[in-house]
C-alpha cells in the first residue's frame, strides 16, 4: 500500500502549451492516504482517466512529481510503481479458464502454487466465481468477464494502488449495485489504497471514503459523501452531486442581509459576504426547502412524481426552485410560499462559497 502525494502536477498533449485551454490538467495538489478508498469524480472530459494514466505510469506528467510514500516515482514504470489497473472493458484471457486468469498475477511473481490457490479461491468466492473457476472465460458472459478483470486486479496482496477506471460500465444495473457493494465490502477487509474513476455520482459515493470531484482539469473539491451533499465548496459540486441538482439563485447581500426575489433569507455565512463586483448567488439543496405559510411567493409549475416523493418546480423572479415533497403531503396549486433552511443555505462568491 502507498500513501500517494501529488505535487504541482499539471499535463498537457500539446507539445508547447501555451494557454490554459492547452492543459488537460491544470495544477494538482493531492494527498491521497495510505489504504483508503477514494473516487475520481466528474464529467467526460474533465481529466479523470488523465489523472488516473499518470498515476499508474502509463503517461508521465508535463509538470510537477508523483510521490509513492514520499518517493519520487514521476519516471517510474508501472511495474515499478507496483499497481494494479482495472480498465473500462475486460482485459482477460479468453483461452484460459476462470482459475487460471486469476492465478495468472501471481504465477508471474513466483507465488508458491498454494498460497496462489487460497488466494485466487479467496477472491473467487467474493465474486461469487467459484462455479466458474473450471470454465474457459471466452464463454462467460461480458458481466462475468468483467468479474474476472476485477479479481486479477484484488487478488495480489503485495499492490501500492489499486486502480479502476470506470469499471462497471458494461456490467447489467442490478449487478452494478452488487459489486460495488462487493468492492466496499473488499475495500474494508484487505484496506489496500483505492482509486476509482467513475461519472456515475452513485458509484462514487457509495465506494469511496472520499471523492475528488472535477471540472475542467482542475480538482473544485475533495471530501466526504456527507460534506459534498451538504457543504459544496462550488456551485458545480451542488449542480453535479444531488437528484435533482442543488438550486442555485441569484441574491444580493447587504450589510450581512441576503435577499433572493425581494425577500430575506437566512443563511450560514451571509456575515461574510463581501460582494465587491463578484456575482452572488444563493445555494440550497431541494432537500432542504419546504412550503410554508410565508416566505418567498412563488408559482407552482410543474410537479413529477419519483415514487416515495415527487419533485416540484417552482417559480419565483424568473428563477425555478426545485423542492422534494413526501407523497403524503399535499402541494398546493398555483400560488403558495417556501421557506429555506437557513442551516443548509450558502452564499456563493462567483462560484465559490464565501468562507
Amino acid at each position: 500500500m502507498a500513501r500517494i502525494t501529488l505535487d504541482a502536477l499539471r499535463h498537457s498533449y500539446v507539445a508547447e502549451p501555451k494557454s490554459e485551454s492547452d492543459w488537460a490538467l491544470k495544477r494538482l495538489d493531492l494527498d491521497l492516504s495510505d489504504g483508503g478508498a477514494y473516487a475520481l469524480l466528474g464529467p467526460s472530459g474533465c481529466g479523470k482517466t488523465t489523472l488516473l494514466n499518470l498515476i499508474s505510469g502509463l503517461q508521465r506528467p508535463t509538470e510537477g512529481r508523483i510521490l509513492f510514500d514520499g518517493r519520487d516515482v514521476t519516471d517510474a514504470t508501472p511495474e515499478a510503481r507496483n499497481i494494479a489497473q482495472v480498465f473500462q472493458f475486460p482485459v482477460i484471457y479468453d483461452t484460459m479458464t476462470v482459475y487460471a486468469n486469476l492465478a495468472f498475477p501471481l504465477r508471474n511473481r513466483g507465488i508458491p502454487a498454494k498460497e496462489a490457490d487460497a488466494r485466487v479461491r479467496e477472491i473467487a468466492a467474493m465474486l461469487e466465481l467459484e462455479a466458474t473457476l473450471d470454465k474457459r472465460a471466452a464463454g462467460l458472459t461480458a458481466d462475468g468477464k468483467q468479474k474476472i478483470s476485477l479479481g486479477r486486479g484484488l487478488v495480489r496482496s503485495d499492490v501500492n494502488v489499486i486502480m479502476f477506471d470506470e469499471p462497471l460500465t458494461v456490467i447489467d444495473p442490478h449487478l452494478k449495485w452488487v459489486l460495488r457493494s462487493k468492492l466496499k465490502e473488499l475495500h474494508q477487509r484487505i484496506r489496500r489504497t483505492m482509486i476509482y474513476v467513475t461519472h456515475d455520482q452513485t458509484e462514487a459515493l457509495t465506494f469511496a471514503d472520499e471523492v475528488v470531484v472535477m471540472n475542467e482539469g482542475e480538482i473544485v473539491q475533495v471530501g466526504t459523501p456527507v460534506e459534498l451533499f451538504e457543504r459544496p465548496r462550488h456551485t458545480f459540486v451542488g449542480h453535479f452531486i444531488g437528484s435533482p441538482g442543488m438550486n442555485v439563485l441569484p441574491c444580493e447581500v447587504r450589510e450581512g442581509r441576503v435577499t433572493f426575489a425581494g425577500h430575506a433569507v437566512e443563511a450560514l455565512n451571509a456575515g461574510k459576504a463581501k460582494g465587491g463586483g463578484k456575482r452572488l448567488q444563493l445555494g440550497v439543496r431541494p432537500e432542504f426547502v419546504s412550503i410554508a405559510g410565508e416566505g418567498i411567493p412563488v408559482d407552482i409549475v410543474k410537479v413529477l412524481d419519483a415514487g416515495r416523493y415527487r419533485i416540484v418546480e417552482a417559480r419565483a423572479d424568473q428563477s425555478t426552485i426545485k423542492l422534494l415533497v413526501r407523497e403524503s403531503e399535499a402541494v398546493p396549486e398555483g400560488k403558495t410560499h417556501l421557506r429555506f433552511d437557513p442551516g443548509h443555505t450558502q452564499v456563493y462568491e462567483d462560484g465559490w462559497m464565501v468562507t
